[in-house]
């Protein structure tokens, strides 16, 4: 039996569903032109006016929106109301420490957990469930998103956040939590933990668990399910749409229903920016259709994947998104938080290093690892092990300030980095993450 939050639209008919986004989008445009300077001018430039904008059809004449544009317009110069119309922020790290600044009106936060409750209910969540939120809270969206929709569902919200893994566990057996919400990597963790202090799996009472934030594998989901014996939802979002909730997966677990009512999906080709053919692989560009706060139009993810429109068993007539398959950037997400090397790069500069540097991540006992291996010039080269061994601890300093998470630094002797012929190989990932 298929669980929907709200029917009506979760499985609205393809004509209800273009007639929902062709009005939307008309509204939209014109309202982010009247109201966002920084795209009105991408507009004008590119001689594009709101009437042009008829259907979701014409979305295709509006310019793109990158990461570079939510930098050069932070942090107010994105911002479609009034900030006195704002009720919150959410962040992220942007790519040289510049962070992305999202916007949020009441009603964009009424929106958001409302996609989050869709989400939850898809795996089966009701009013009688325990959910139990350890994605983190604060600036990420994971915490606060799930929570919201938690709430909405009227599910007991246990608001754990992340880490703390001996406290989770208790609370989880003590209030016999149902539904776990947080990365797929802390799932394992906590599926590997509970094995160590002697349980099995059939002594939880959890379900079902909705894990998103970072990449993980058809092998990794399996792993979950049997360590916590539960089924493992896939979800994915991202702060500048408003978090996680633009898409799950239903309990056919073979993709990710897009909420087309309120995001508008495309598939690009990332060299050329074409709108590719339905089924195509390419990278995937959001248009928030009822975003207030913080209005992306065609905002390219740099996420690859695939859009499919084929009949789902489970009712929703929503398009479905693949698991991302890679990206079409250096982004890489480690432990759920975005690392960029040009992060890294300006650390090392700042603190007065060479640029030859390489970053090795890595999957050990299903959490992420991060190394950062650092070539020392002739100068700097020193034969006094504690000398070498408190700059590695100051260079960890100073890219944990960067990048939110601390990465193992080596300081290695001159000459020691391979150099490349052609583009320098700078990142290492030893995850496996895509079968």
């Amino acid at each position: 039996m298929a669980n929907y939050y709200q029917p009506e639209i979760e499985t609205a008919s393809r004509e209800k569903i273009l007639e929902i986004q062709n009005e939307k989008i008309v509204k939209q445009v014109k309202h982010v032109y009247e109201n966002v300077e920084y795209y009105r001018n991408l507009m004008d430039e590119k001689g594009v006016k709101p009437e042009d904008i008829k259907s979701v059809d014409d979305i295709k004449k509006l310019p793109f929106l990158t990461k570079a544009d939510l930098r050069d317009a932070y942090p107010y110069g994105l911002l479609g109301t009034d900030i006195k119309n704002c009720v919150r922020i959410q962040s992220t790290s942007g790519t040289t420490g510049k962070r992305v600044v999202a916007f949020y009106t009441q009603n964009d936060i009424d929106i958001w957990e409302e996609c989050c409750a869709r989400a939850i209910v898809a795996v089966g969540g009701t009013n009688e469930d325990v959910c139990q939120v350890c994605y983190g809270y604060g600036l990420f969206t994971g915490g606060p998103g799930l929570n919201g929709g938690s709430h909405k569902v009227g599910c007991l919200t246990l608001p754990m956040s992340s880490g703390n893994t001996d406290r989770q566990i208790q609370f989880m057996m003590d209030l016999g939590s149902t539904i776990i919400c947080c990365t797929p990597s802390y799932a394992a963790y906590i599926g590997e933990t509970l094995a160590e202090k002697g349980y099995k799996p059939e002594d939880n009472k959890l379900k079902a668990g909705i894990f998103g934030a970072e990449p993980w594998t058809e092998e990794m989901r399996r792993g979950i399910e049997k360590s916590l014996g539960i089924k493992a939802y896939d979800i994915y979002g991202l702060t500048e749409t408003s978090g996680p909730g633009v898409s799950f997966e239903c309990e056919e677990q073979t993709g990710m229903h897009i909420n087309e009512d309120h995001f508008y999906a495309e598939i690009i080709d990332p060299e050329t920016g074409e709108v590719l053919p339905e089924g195509s692989k390419g990278e995937l560009v959001f248009t928030s259709l009822d975003k207030e706060g913080f209005p992306l139009l065609r905002y390219r993810t740099r996420d690859i994947c695939v859009l499919s429109r084929e009949k789902c068993s489970c009712g929703r007539t929503h398009v479905k998104m693949s698991k991302p398959m890679g990206r079409s950037d250096d982004m890489l997400i480690i432990r759920g938080v975005n690392v960029f090397p040009s992060q890294i790069e300006t650390v090392l500069l700042n603190e007065g290093y060479t640029p030859n540097y390489q970053i090795i991540v890595d999957r050990v006992n299903n959490s992420d690892t991060l190394d950062v291996n650092v070539e020392l010039t002739p100068e700097q080269f020193s034969d006094k092990v504690g000398d070498i061994e408190a700059r590695e601890r100051a260079l960890e300093g100073a890219m944990r300030t960067m990048l939110g998470i601390g990465p193992k630094v080596h300081l290695l002797p001159p000459k020691s980095v391979v150099r490349s012929e052609g583009k320098a190989v700078r990142v290492i990932d030893n995850r496996k993450l895509h079968d």
